[in-house]
């Protein structure tokens, strides 16, 4: 049987500790934090929102085998960051809706713990999904305004074929 993919979090302490949603999934146990990369795990899956290749159904094992990484940081610092040699496989998510309070509704606007879950759900990872979600009253939300996209996400083969689905949708076709 698969074991649950881990799940490590890069937290540059950059935000109100009290919202944090990377530190709330380890403060419950769900997620382990690191403040260093060269803590973060050598091969694990990393989402680095400036790779060409997105996450696909394709990176199942390798989130299985090494887990998933996401980087809890200022958008103006996470070049920075990505640029200190992260280790691991860097993978992009295609586009999703925010379904948190303070970005609801706007694309690519997520906070760690939604970028965790479209990880884990699209690489087929659902109950590991929603149970990351289900400790955040709007977690439902998420995935209530992402249904369709997450679905036709997860059926897709690999990267190019997420592009596609995302290049649909964007276009409204």
């Amino acid at each position: 049987m698969e074991s649950s993919p881990k799940i490590v979090i890069y937290h540059a302490n950059q935000c109100d500790p009290k919202r944090c949603t990377g530190l709330k999934l380890k403060r419950l146990g769900i997620a382990r934090t690191v403040t260093r990369t060269r803590y973060l795990p050598k091969r694990a899956l990393v989402l680095n929102p400036f790779s060409e290749i997105a996450l696909s159904p394709a990176d199942r094992q390798r989130l299985a085998h090494f887990g998933v990484v996401a980087l809890d940081c200022s958008w103006e610092h996470v070049q920075r960051v990505i640029s200190k040699h992260v280790r691991g496989t860097s993978r992009c998510l295609p586009v999703l809706i925010a379904g948190n309070p303070v970005n609801f509704g706007k694309a690519t606007k997520l906070t760690t713990a939604e970028a965790i879950a479209a990880a884990l759900y699209i690489a087929g990872f659902r109950e590991e999904a929603v149970r990351v979600l289900s400790v955040f009253t709007w977690g439902h939300t998420f995935f209530q305004l992402n249904n369709d996209l997450l679905e036709a996400y997860a059926k897709a083969k690999d990267s190019t074929e997420i592009v596609t689905v995302q290049q649909r949708f964007i276009s409204g076709s």
